[in-house]
């Protein structure tokens, strides 16, 4: 992956500042997600003319995919805004206004955002009971209580002991478990019921990482990544808006759909394979036989470059980095892409004819009693759906209708992704019978949901700090190559 400068009168580039008496920087960039579209959009501005991006899909976009059933957008991938004071997302939502439909009731400075912050999540156990307010409350406010006590790692360079095994999981656990044995007021009954409730809150967390669980997060990394102040936002009208206002600008020949690439050959001091590959495109101009990159894409097409920039996923990258890149990537690349950890977190929306939940309800958590004492969150195949810890009720049901929006991660979440449709409705419903001990719930009317694991173009949803890996691992992958003198290690 060669370096890209931003500013066309910089003469620090070796690659290009013999090419710029020529003609302009030939600039690749892999994928049209957010960041492909953006380095894109900001390389042109700046004036940068000859700028292509290679997609390998059929659409623009990546995780971002809003889907219109209805009147409703639906988002099978990115979904809030996350928090407002100088978010770029954010500011360029409000300046195009695509925010005037957001309701109060669809913005939450809560830590974790749900749809709605309007009514009460009911926590139901799978003995169909449902867990008082005041239980609920008290247990909520120890286990923040405990997560905050996650973030001084990382924040107040907060010594890690080895009980702990450096995982978010195991120390929350740990310490919710032993607060809750050791509280003097409650009865052994209430005292199971929170001991429950610590897997049900771990699966939360572990969709909002998008990790198998919480135990492969590294404490002492968890607070390195912090909210930004303000408000959560939806977009009604769907976060792809985003991408089409970033597209705008774009030149319709720059974005080329359905163009996977196969290798990056990236290093010219491989002069023999440089000109190998070159000799491929008999149609390649002799000055285009020099390149400092060749492209090989999946058609056979090889497209020559001065600078490439990757922006493909984490789970792409750890599937493909032997055979996408030749020569190979410097060791320290290869071990932040192994060390750094990746995930699915899959949405499963579930559209009945009428609700059959109570309107101040905003979601139906799913506490098992029987995980009170368990530390382990893999099941076998087929129970898979207990990993599903959730379903918010979609607000306002003017726009959506009566809708709830399920979640669903890590191995479990890919098995889900291998059954059908009506596999999957039926055994949610099943599930929303069992924990609301209403056997009269009709099959949902239609079921909508993603599929971020088993996608070749994705494979998981979004990365974490998976333990043993740092910062310091997403930054030695942003790093350009090949390396100056200064910067070889």
């Amino acid at each position: 992956m060669q370096s890209c400068e931003i500013s066309a009168d910089s003469t620090d580039d070796p690659l290009s500042s013999g090419l710029r008496r020529k003609r302009q920087p030939r600039i690749v960039v892999i994928g049209a997600g957010l960041a492909g579209l953006s380095a894109a959009k900001a390389l042109l501005e700046s004036g940068f003319t000859d700028v292509t991006i290679l997609e390998a899909t059929d659409r623009i976009g990546g995780r971002v995919q809003s889907v219109r059933l209805g009147h409703a957008t639906f988002e099978l991938g990115a979904t809030w805004i996350h928090g407002s004071h100088g978010n770029p997302v954010y500011h360029l939502a409000e300046d195009n206004g695509l925010l005037e439909e957001t309701t109060d009731g669809e913005r939450s400075v809560g830590r974790i955002s749900l749809y709605s912050k309007n009514g009460v999540a009911y926590h139901l156990t799978n003995n169909g009971q449902r867990i008082p307010k005041d239980v609920v409350e008290e247990f909520s406010d120890l286990y923040n209580e405990v997560y905050n006590l996650t973030q001084e790692f990382f924040q107040r360079g907060k010594p890690v002991n080895a009980e702990s095994q450096n995982s978010v999981g195991v120390f929350t656990r740990d310490v919710v478990r032993k607060r809750v044995k050791a509280d003097p007021d409650d009865t052994e009954a209430v005292k199971k019921l929170k001991l429950a409730m610590i897997q049900q809150y771990l699966k939360v967390e572990s969709c909002e990482s998008s990790s198998h669980s919480m135990d492969e997060v590294s404490l002492s990394e968890f607070g390195e990544w912090t909210e930004i102040p303000g408000a959560h936002h939806i977009i009604p009208c769907g976060f792809i808006k985003i991408v089409e206002i970033l597209a705008r600008s774009i030149p319709e020949s720059v974005i080329q759909l359905r163009k996977p690439v196969k290798c990056i050959h990236w290093n010219q001091s491989v002069s023999k394979e440089i000109e190998r590959v070159a000799d491929h495109n008999s149609d390649l101009p002799e000055e285009d036989k020099g390149s400092n990159v060749f492209v090989e894409c999946e058609d056979c097409e090889f497209i020559p470059a001065d600078h490439v920039i990757v922006t493909v996923s984490l789970g792409v990258l750890k599937k493909r980095h032997e055979s996408l890149f030749h020569p190979r990537l410097p060791e320290e690349k290869v071990m932040a892409i192994e060390k750094l950890g990746i995930n699915t977190t899959d949405k499963i929306f579930l559209e009945f004819e009428e609700p059959f939940w109570s309107s101040e309800c905003n979601s139906i958590q799913f506490v098992w009693e029987d995980e009170a004492e368990s530390e382990s969150l893999t099941y076998p195949e087929e129970l898979w759906y207990k990993k599903i810890c959730s379903f918010d009720v979609l607000y306002p049901p003017e726009r959506y209708g009566h809708v709830l929006s399920g979640w669903i991660c890590g191995e479990e979440a890919l098995i889900m992704e291998k059954c059908d449709d009506e596999t999957v409705a039926e055994t949610c419903t099943e599930m929303l019978r069992k924990f609301t001990g209403n056997p009269n719930i009709p099959k949902p009317r239609r079921i909508l949901r993603s599929s971020w694991g088993s996608n070749p173009n994705f494979r998981g949803s979004y990365s974490y700090t998976q333990v043993g890996s740092s910062g310091a691992d997403v930054e030695k992958l942003a790093k350009p190559l090949p390396y100056a003198e200064s910067s070889k290690t």
